[in-house]
């Protein structure tokens, strides 16, 4: 049975382009705390790209991502 993922606060980027989704992702997660999980929803296809990249740089984690509904969501859990 998949476990749920207990996000713990979401951003909505859909319609923003390279690098705001990344922008944005960066400034939430600088005002939550260690552990904590961000889902952010984007339609850049670029976006998968820039969030791996983006995790692997910054040390995040990348807990899970996909596509539904024409969008991509990213679940980031701060270090």
């Amino acid at each position: 049975m998949e476990q749920a993922i207990q996000v713990d606060r979401e951003i909505d980027a859909r319609g923003l382009n390279c690098p705001l989704p990344i922008l944005r992702t960066k400034k939430a997660l600088k005002d939550m705390a260690s552990g904590q999980v961000l889902r952010v929803v984007a339609t850049d296809p670029a976006s998968v790209r820039d969030f791996e990249a983006f995790t692997r740089q910054t040390g995040n984690q990348l807990l899970q991502h996909g596509e539904h509904d024409g969008a991509f969501f990213f679940l980031l859990k701060r270090k």
